[in-house]
């Protein structure tokens, strides 16, 4: 891969993006934390004008799924929101860890929160676009954090399947176009995509009848690794 790789802005696509803690520590271990992550990326969400299509929180990681930022490109975009996070919590981190000193059950602080880089996968097809939903949604799952995607908090999963633009501190900006029952959720059933468990299961089910997304003359696949 190369040191400084070719990105690629402009053509209105979406952005599937990844960045870890550093060295892959469970640094958003606790909910506190995935909460602080969650009130930083809306402040920074509506400072530069960019929509949160989908999200998930992992202890060590992050995925997030947006569209390409008003104000700005997304490498400050995201530079800004891991430099926040990262300040904020170090601080509480540090308060938590002098206390616990005194206890004799940590030794240290880290020094840095987040892995340098990120990872960003451009997404301008609807499969594409379903895929990468699915994928963010099941990953608490998969990794046995909880027993069905809505009991993970810090996700989007809820803000598909209960039609509620808001999951916790992040506003969630739903695509249109999702279809649904008149009087009721439950999704039309040539517009519904089944995320997760089966068509009986009404909160494991996100409807992902989205409009089509722009299609750029260029339809290579697009993506790339890229500071911080």
């Amino acid at each position: 891969m190369p040191i400084h790789p070719k990105r690629f802005y402009g053509h209105g696509d979406l952005y599937f993006i990844t960045f870890s803690c550093y060295r892959r520590l469970p640094l958003l271990g606790t909910g506190r934390r995935r909460d602080l992550f969650l009130r930083v990326l809306e402040k920074v969400r509506c400072e530069y004008r960019f929509t949160v299509v989908g999200y998930v929180l992992m202890p060590e990681h992050v995925h997030l799924f947006v569209s390409e930022p008003e104000h700005r490109n997304l490498s400050v975009v995201i530079k800004a929101l891991k430099q926040a996070v990262a300040h904020r919590a170090l601080s509480a981190l540090r308060r938590e860890r002098a206390l616990a000193r005194q206890l004799a059950l940590f030794s240290e602080t880290p020094a840095v929160f987040w892995q340098a880089r990120f990872y960003d996968f451009n997404v301008f097809t609807e499969k594409k676009r379903t895929e990468k939903l699915r994928y963010m949604h099941r990953n608490p799952v998969k990794r046995g954090l909880v027993s069905s995607p809505e009991r993970w908090r810090w996700s989007s999963f809820r803000s598909y399947a209960l039609r509620d633009g808001r999951t916790g501190d992040c506003q969630c900006d739903l695509p249109t176009g999702m279809g649904e029952e008149p009087g009721g959720l439950a999704p039309a059933p040539r517009q519904a995509e089944l995320v997760w468990g089966t068509p009986s299961s009404t909160m494991s089910a996100v409807c992902l009848g989205h409009p089509p997304l722009p299609r750029p003359a260029d339809s290579a696949q697009r993506g790339s690794s890229s500071a911080p």
